[in-house]
């Protein structure tokens, strides 16, 4: 979607790049009154980690910058105006995940607070860790057992801080997860507030505790035990559509599914991964889709992989690729295959 064609409604264009130097990030509009919360004192968001975004999408630069589907762009506002958590699904490699890094960079929201789900995971484990075991040992020392210092806020914990601007949050394949977690994260998502228990327990007597969060080195005061929001995190959830959610949890969700990159969004991610790009490129990127169309979809590290060891030294393009390509290239889903 050129840029001559986003409505000027949207904020977020689809580029990812970040502001321009000496421009502020874009104001993000104000949300329904049903969406509005009032966690406080307000926080400021933590600066962004540079070497993050380029790990994730490459070398920001114009022409780099890969131009997202005129469904994307509109999704993507829609969860911005309405403040509403974005269901991402799609093949593996498809960028689901890379949709979050490019919403932070693109709107200076700080660094994206990352959730990877497995089967194991309940939803406290997202809000926050008490280390009992750690308190009680440590009560016996000379250090004490300051219950600040054993409580550490999760990925959703630390995105509903009450920041002054929404943190990005990458709920990553809840496809993975247990049956009941998208239910338990229902009431978290409409409340934007959630109680750490071992402090509300305590709020009587200690009202303010610091605690650590999910962000490197951070540090926040709880209140009463309680953390609520001020502005509601841009949550991005992503399924490779292994399994149906409950319908409630839908409802509350705006859903986008991300097609197969086609040879314009990969010339784009090639460009920002690499700072010479490859002489073959273009052929690779033509072989690639082929053999992506082949086999099922392939993801788009797996091109970068191939160009990455034609480029380097590592191989040359001979008599041996099409062993080497068909190594790299495998099927992501394997069952069935020989």
């Amino acid at each position: 979607m050129s840029g001559a064609e986003i409505p000027p409604w949207c904020v977020y264009r689809g580029h990812g790049l970040p502001p321009p130097d000496g421009e502020d990030a874009p104001e993000l509009p104000a949300p329904p009154s049903w969406r509005t919360f009032d966690g406080g004192p307000a926080l400021p968001v933590p600066p962004s980690s540079d070497a993050e975004f380029v790990r994730r999408l490459g070398e920001p630069s114009v022409a780099s910058a890969r131009e997202a589907t005129p469904k994307e762009v509109l999704t993507v506002n829609a969860a911005l105006y309405l403040r509403r958590p974005l269901l991402v699904t799609g093949n593996p490699g498809t960028g689901k995940s890379s949709l979050a890094y490019k919403i932070a960079r693109e709107l200076g929201l700080g660094p994206v607070l990352r959730w990877p789900i497995s089967s194991r995971t309940v939803s406290r484990d997202g809000l926050y860790t008490y280390d009992a075991i750690g308190r009680v040992q440590a009560a016996a020392t000379e250090e004490g057992g300051d219950i600040g210092g054993f409580v550490r806020l999760g990925p959703l914990g630390t995105a509903l801080l009450p920041h002054d601007r929404p943190r990005v949050l990458l709920v990553d394949e809840l496809d993975k997860s247990d049956i009941d977690l998208p239910n338990d994260l229902l009431a978290v998502f409409e409340d934007g507030d959630f109680e750490i228990q071992p402090l509300a327990r305590i709020a009587a007597t200690q009202p303010e505790v610091t605690v650590f969060t999910h962000d490197r080195g951070g540090r926040a005061t709880v209140r009463d035990g309680h953390v609520r929001c001020r502005a509601f995190p841009v949550v991005v959830v992503t399924s490779n559509g292994e399994r149906d959610f409950p319908p409630a949890f839908l409802r509350r969700c705006l859903r986008l599914d991300l097609p197969q990159p086609g040879f314009e969004q990969l010339v784009g991610m090639v460009a920002a991964h690499f700072r010479d790009v490859p002489a073959r490129s273009d052929d690779l990127i033509h072989e690639f889709l082929a053999s992506s169309g082949q086999e099922g979809g392939l993801a788009n590290d797996q091109l970068l992989n191939a160009l990455h060891l034609t480029t380097s030294g590592a191989h040359q393009h001979d008599a041996n690729w099409e062993v080497l390509r068909d190594t790299l290239w495998r099927r992501l889903n394997v069952r069935g295959a020989d």
